[in-house]
């Protein structure tokens, strides 16, 4: 087990690790038939805990387009989780059956757990609020795709920055890379939490600002991540209701925008981005699906050790 290299964090995967994965992503984008029959006769096991739909289903429409297999199962009531079966007892058995895993699960950690005791490479499709690289990984391929490079990017994150997972792993991600500026754009009841500004802004000197106002920032930025805004994150009602429209994007605030603004989304949205927004040729968030199911590709075939 020694020798098995899985995924369960993105600060795992050097920034050199993250170039030749962004590298490869583009070349199947260039040339998906040239990967068609890279994992012949392998099988990828999804072991979702809980429910998903996009993660889910680009791993597996990854996995096909390599030429695998997929077994698995999509929640925790449909495997033997459900009888007590221990993660790691659960991860062993299908390490068996499969050449590498991908797991999503709502306790933080468990896939950390999972990989210490597979046989094969664990991929992380999410562990609760904690980490979600594989959703960085399509974030960052998108970044690259959409302006060319990871530095010198002022990049906006609006929206629930205390809960995100995918906020949080993104800002981990970029802040390695030179000449980043990070806007924090939240709600009071939502802003990024301390330690992530500690850890990882502040340790890295990264400079940042923080505000509750989106159209004020607007100019200054080349990426717009954005969130939803969760009603069951708040502690009263009224707060809610008072907050819930400033973060909608609309065309109104995007007029005073960069002409080659990306807005990324890590979907599902709910309502904080308009539909009307969806013809704007700014708006990446349906193009970051696509990215996602063939930086996928490059990882599983990273990790089977496929060139």
């Amino acid at each position: 087990m020694e020798n098995v290299r899985s995924l369960i964090d993105i600060l795992e995967l050097s920034t050199q690790e993250i170039d030749e994965l962004v590298e490869v992503g583009t070349k199947i984008i260039e040339d998906p038939a040239a990967y068609a029959h890279k994992c012949d006769g392998k099988i990828l096991a999804t072991l979702f805990f809980e429910p998903s739909t996009r993660t889910r289903l680009s791993f597996e429409s990854a996995m096909l387009s390599l030429g695998g297999q997929v077994l698995g199962f999509s929640e925790a009531s449909s495997s033997s989780a459900a009888k007590g079966e221990s993660v790691a007892d659960t991860v062993r058995t299908v390490s068996c059956y499969a050449d590498i895993i991908a797991m999503r699960h709502p306790k933080e950690g468990a896939p950390l757990v999972a990989g210490r005791h597979s046989l094969v490479p664990v991929i992380n499709a999410g562990d609760g609020g904690h980490n979600h690289p594989t959703q960085t990984l399509t974030d960052l391929l998108t970044i690259h795709h959409e302006k060319g490079r990871f530095e010198n990017l002022t990049v906006g994150f609006c929206g629930d920055l205390k809960f995100g997972r995918t906020v949080h792993s993104l800002i981990s991600a970029m802040s390695r890379y030179a000449g980043t500026k990070i806007v924090l754009v939240s709600p009071e009841e939502l802003k990024l939490p301390s330690y992530v500004k500690k850890e990882v802004l502040q340790k890295n000197g990264i400079p940042y600002t923080q505000t509750t106002d989106l159209e004020a920032v607007m100019p200054e930025l080349d990426i717009l991540y954005m969130t939803r805004v969760q009603r069951e994150r708040f502690f009263n009602e009224e707060d809610y209701l008072r907050l819930k429209d400033s973060y909608i994007l609309t065309p109104d605030k995007l007029q005073n925008a960069k002409a080659d603004l990306s807005i990324l989304h890590p979907l599902p949205r709910v309502n904080e981005i308009s539909v009307a927004v969806d013809q704007d040729p700014r708006a990446a968030y349906f193009r970051q699906v696509r990215y996602g199911r063939y930086i996928r590709m490059a990882l599983i075939m990273k990790l089977l050790g496929i060139q």
